[in-house]
Order: structure tokens, then C-alpha cells, then sequence
């Protein structure tokens, strides 16, 4: 009983510290919040952010305008970002792809781990493992093969030196001991191009990219590159069932400028969260292969430590770097 009363006594003053620190701040939203995505429009990224959208404005009665900014893997749309004032009305979508190209491009205006907050980890994405349909190889074990027949030999794409698919190969051709030429293309489009006209013959893609290629017959998907085969291409390998313990996957979270008042983070995390976890906002990205996490700023807060670890270390045995 003595316990009781004293966690009474303490939790009464901490509700009425709150709902008197609610009273006091302004409602938020009042205006239209811009999110900003360093992709397309079309992209995952782009759909991802506008499903979000949509859901924040059954809630909040405010529109969630996406503002695309792609080029240099992100880099633009961070730098845009920053720009703006730290009130809460401009999110960015932090992606694998940024996440990966800070660890490379040199003399960045920003330092992606010091100047945003997290808000939610929204969803992981496979990498699918393409190759020309003139290529004689239809599963991972026989492109390690012919790899390694010709060394050097061998062309691959990514939509730019750094980019997430300029990592993802250079993780596999590191796992596999095979040598390949590199080819970075100005976005992965023209890369998946000429994949498709055997200019090169492999490519790495994210699912939303190579599946509409896949499954129209003009690209053979041989690997995914998550722990489980994909839903949508169930008889397509994973990579670690012939490299065992190669894991790797693009991923999109939300982020904003820090200096952004923690309530306002605090309210945007839960409903990103919430918006994440409804069955049907998974169900419409399910067919883009991408696997629902809803985590909020915790669990982005630790995601972001562990991923710079794991980058970090492919990058010292890669040797990967970008020079201007």
C-alpha cells in the first residue's frame, strides 16, 4: 500500500506536467508538411512517401506534399533538407542508397548521422540479381562460374559509382572471389537498359525496379539478395543458398533536420508507426517487394548504428571510393 502511494504521488504530478506541456504547444500539424524523397517519382521511395501521405491526412486533415529531388544517390535532397526551418514541416526519406553514398563521396556539406533525427524505419526492400537473357547462366553458382572463367571480362551496371547497386555487386563479387568490370551509369534506369540489350550482362536492382523487367521476360532474375526468397518470385534462389551468410537489402526510413522540437518528432514517429502497421498500407507494398518493419525512432536510431558499422567495414575491404 505505502509503494502504491508513493507511485501515485509521483505519477500525478508527471500526467499533469504533461497534458500542461501538450496545453502549451501549438497544434502541429497547422500547414502542409513536404517530404522529401531522392528518387523519381514512380520510385519505391516516391510510393512509399505517398501512401504515408495519404494517411497522415485521413489523421491530421493536413496534405503531405512530396517533393522529389533525385541525383547523386540522395546527396541533393539532404542538402535541400537542411535548407529548410527545424518547425517540423519538411521530413526527408533516408534511404539505403543516401545512407551508403555519405560513406564514400567526399567533402559532403552535411554529416548524415549528426544533423538528422530519426522518425520511423518504415521497410526493407531485396535486392534482385538480373542478368542478360543471352547470358548462359541461370542460376547464382553458374555467374560465379563464368566469372571466373574470364576474369575482368564480365559487365555490370549501377546507377553510379557509390550507389546501392554499385555496393550491393561489390558485396557479391567480394563473397564470390570474382572479378567484374563496373559500368555506372547516370541512374539505374539506362543501366537495366542495357542489361537487357547484353551492353552488360548483370545487374543488380531493387525489386520494385527489376520486376516489372522479370516478369515481361526481358530480364532472368537468378538471386534475391534477403535471408528469405521473395513473395513475388518464389522460384528465384536466394543468393546466400549457394554464398552462405550474404545478406544484404535497400531499406527506407524518415528523418528530419535536428533542431526539430522532440514533441513534434515524438507525434510524427507514432503516426508514421501506425500508418506502417495497417494491413492494407502493407498489402499495397507488398507488390513492390517490400517487407513492412514500422519501427520508430528507436529502433531507426539503433538501425542507423548498426548499418553504419556494416557499411563501414565493406567500404575498408572494397576499397570503394568516390574522387570528384
Amino acid at each position: 500500500m505505502h509503494t502504491r502511494r508513493i507511485l501515485a504521488a509521483i505519477a500525478v504530478p508527471a500526467m499533469l506536467a504533461a497534458t500542461a506541456a501538450q496545453a502549451a504547444m501549438p497544434a502541429y500539424p497547422d500547414k502542409p508538411i513536404r517530404l522529401i524523397v531522392g528518387s523519381a517519382s514512380g520510385s519505391g521511395p516516391d510510393i512509399m512517401a505517398r501512401l504515408i501521405g495519404e494517411h497522415l491526412y485521413k489523421v491530421w486533415g493536413q496534405r503531405v506534399v512530396v517533393d522529389a529531388r533525385p541525383g547523386v544517390a540522395g546527396i541533393l535532397s539532404a542538402e535541400q533538407a537542411l535548407r529548410s526551418e527545424r518547425d517540423g514541416y519538411t521530413w526527408m526519406m533516408l534511404t539505403s542508397q543516401l545512407f551508403v553514398a555519405t560513406s564514400v563521396y567526399p567533402d559532403l556539406k552535411f554529416n548524415l548521422d549528426k544533423d538528422f533525427d530519426s522518425v520511423s524505419l518504415v521497410g526493407l526492400v531485396p535486392w534482385v540479381l538480373t542478368v542478360s537473357p543471352p547470358l548462359p547462366a541461370n542460376s547464382v553458382a553458374e555467374l560465379i562460374a563464368l566469372a571466373k572463367k574470364s576474369p575482368g571480362k564480365l559487365r555490370y551496371g549501377s546507377g553510379g559509382p557509390g550507389s546501392g547497386e554499385h555496393f550491393a555487386t561489390v558485396m557479391f563479387t567480394h563473397a564470390a572471389g570474382i572479378d567484374m568490370l563496373h559500368v555506372p551509369y547516370k541512374g539505374v534506369a539506362g543501366a537495366l537498359l542495357d542489361t537487357i540489350a547484353n551492353e552488360i550482362q548483370m545487374q543488380f536492382a531493387v525489386y520494385p525496379a527489376a520486376w516489372p523487367q522479370v516478369s515481361s521476360g526481358r530480364l532472368r532474375a537468378i538471386g534475391v539478395s534477403t535471408a528469405k526468397r521473395a513473395p513475388g518470385l518464389p522460384n528465384v534462389p536466394t543468393i546466400a543458398e549457394t554464398l552462405p551468410g550474404f545478406v544484404n537489402f535497400g531499406w527506407y526510413s524518415i528523418v528530419v533536420p535536428k533542431g526539430t522540437p522532440t514533441a513534434v518528432i515524438n507525434k510524427a514517429s507514432a503516426e508514421v508507426v501506425k500508418a506502417a502497421r495497417q494491413p492494407a498500407f502493407g498489402e499495397r507494398l507488398k507488390v513492390l517487394g517490400i517487407e513492412i518493419i514500422g519501427g520508430g525512432r528507436k529502433e531507426l536510431d539503433n538501425f542507423r548504428t548498426t548499418e553504419r558499422k556494416r557499411v563501414a567495414e565493406i567500404v575498408k575491404i572494397s576499397g570503394i571510393s568516390i574522387t570528384k
